[in-house]
């Protein structure tokens, strides 16, 4: 069975990440699948609309923290001493496949259920031009509390510099009803309405011509474009290796490895271990 599940329902393409049993983690092969997918039901003429989700408990949970956090192979980080570029070639590839969201010509909606969406899961479901959550799942980028940076960067144009920090310097998870609030979604639905509220939304674009979708699409896109959007991407693309190669970040690889990336990340999101001096804070 595919990672990344198309189908083409009349005008409506569905992409589903389907990799239920590790929560739509993602591994090497994911990015590239959903661009693909992304791709062909941009392609496809009779497609206005392009709806995306997660199948089984969440959105997507981040990058497969149990493949790239408790491995020792040197993919995600290097011996020293690291090669950036090498790094970037590899991170810069996989946020341009979801960029592919963002630069389909058609429109691009993203419904979270469940858990929700994290790190890299968050980085998927911003590229979308909407986002619809249900008000009890919830949302948040919690590596940059250490070992990472969202390299897509659509918190800032989503929210503006100041909730951006807000979100990005605590690595805090919001529930959808409370990302509704700040403005990083569109809407937050509770759980049993949310499959109707993002159908009839989509509905509602499928009488549209794709010609005036694109135009309008392109139209507000250029706008983010001009602001620098690339140019901060490849910023946070660099920093977010370097992020997996600072002390702080290789004391939280090592711990990883050591104890098991569960432990780690719940060190990390507690805020109960202090990576620079590498020992509890209490």
């Amino acid at each position: 069975m595919s990672k990344v599940l198309l189908e083409i329902d009349g005008k409506v393409a569905r992409i589903t990440l389907n990799r239920p049993e590790v929560l739509n983690a993602i591994d090497h092969e994911v990015p590239a699948m959903l661009s693909e997918a992304v791709i062909e039901a941009d392609n496809n003429e009779q497609v206005h609309v392009i709806i995306l989700s997660g199948k089984g408990d969440a959105f997507c949970a981040g990058y497969d923290l149990k493949a790239y956090a408790n491995e020792n192979t040197g993919s995600v980080t290097q011996k020293m001493p690291w090669d950036p570029m090498r790094d970037y070639k590899w991170m810069w590839a996989n946020t341009e496949h979801y960029m592919s969201l963002f630069r389909a010509s058609k429109p691009v909606i993203c419904k979270i259920h469940g858990l929700g969406a994290f790190a890299g899961g968050s980085d998927i479901a911003l590229c979308c031009d909407f986002v619809f959550m249900c008000d009890d799942s919830q949302i948040g980028y919690m590596p940059a509390r250490v070992w990472g940076v969202p390299t897509t960067a659509m918190w800032v144009y989503r929210l503006g510099a100041e909730k951006a920090k807000r979100m990005l310097f605590t690595g805090d998870k919001i529930s959808g009803t409370e990302a509704e609030k700040i403005g990083l979604i569109l809407k937050a639905v509770q759980k049993n309405h949310i499959d109707n509220e993002v159908e009839k939304f989509a509905h509602r674009m499928t009488s549209v011509p794709i010609n005036q979708l694109t135009m309008q699409k392109l139209m507000i896109n250029q706008a983010i474009e001009a602001s620098g959007l690339i140019n901060t991407q490849r910023f946070a693309t660099i920093f977010d290796g370097i992020s997996r190669h600072t002390p702080e970040g290789l004391n939280f690889k090592k711990m990883s490895e050591e104890k098991g990336w569960k432990t780690a990340v719940k060190e990390r999101d507690q805020g109960t271990f202090d990576w620079t001096k590498n020992k509890p804070t209490n």
